[in-house]
């Protein structure tokens, strides 16, 4: 079974067409405003196929979007905006995070955290407190441990006209984590293609992540729960990079 994102980030954006990303991008920019500060140049880690990151820059910003998905990257470099400067888009793990400099501000989007393991998440943050700004922020969202065990032994069918996506969830209570392994059949011609993948995303307590975020440097850390997608499990995590060291 392939690792994930490989043959499905082709799919991907025809079968997220219900995720709501505009209220993502006002939800970001409303933690901009209440911040009070300037956001002029953002990150968008584990960025997939690179929708909110067009978004955010057609709303004016100069944005650096980062993946280790190469089959994503790819989708998201392929996209086009009139008017706009371009993104610039990097091959990184979340872990090996390198910027040139800073930014205002950084973002994950739909279980980009998710994805990345309990023990990796120190490294992860203490990269993230290098390269946001002092005083810059941090945010992303992450689905709550109580909604991945409420799917666990979930079956579930995504189709479109020439694309058939079987995968089922099961949530390993020792790891602490849910394994999605996905069937994806795809057209072509008279015949269909199968291929697969398996996606392991992690249940992250909130008060852990918290903590970690404080040790990294952060502060000021909020759970958000008036957020996008909240019926479906999902909170936001919004923190501000010390201003000190």
């Amino acid at each position: 079974m392939s690792t994930a994102y490989g043959p499905l980030a082709f799919w991907y954006d025809r079968l997220t067409t219900d995720v709501p990303y505009e209220a993502f991008a006002d939800f970001y920019e409303n933690e901009f405003v209440a911040d009070g500060g300037e956001f002029k140049t953002l990150l968008d880690f584990c960025c997939g196929t690179g929708t909110l990151t067009w978004i955010m820059a057609q709303r004016g910003y100069e944005m650096i979007a980062a993946d280790e998905s190469p089959d994503m990257l790819m989708q998201a470099s392929g996209k086009a905006a009139e008017s706009v400067v371009p993104p610039l888009f990097l091959c990184q793990e979340a872990a090996q995070l390198d910027l040139y400099g800073t930014v205002d501000a950084a973002f994950c989007s739909l279980d980009g955290v998710d994805y990345i393991p309990h023990e990796d998440l120190p490294e992860v943050f203490r990269r993230l407190h290098l390269f946001v700004r002092p005083d810059g922020l941090l945010i992303f969202d992450v689905k709550t441990p109580e909604w991945f065990r409420s799917v666990d032994g979930e079956i579930f069918v995504d189709e479109t006209d020439d694309m058939l996506c079987l995968w089922r969830a099961d949530f390993d209570e020792a790891e602490n984590s849910i394994c999605y392994g996905m069937d994806i059949f795809s057209k072509h011609g008279r015949l269909w293609r199968r291929e697969n993948e398996e996606h392991i995303e992690y249940a992250h307590e909130p008060e852990m992540l918290k903590a970690l975020l404080e040790n990294a440097g952060f502060e000021s850390i909020r759970i958000c729960t008036e957020c996008p997608q909240n019926d479906k499990g999902r909170i936001f995590i919004a923190a501000k990079r010390n201003s000190i060291y």
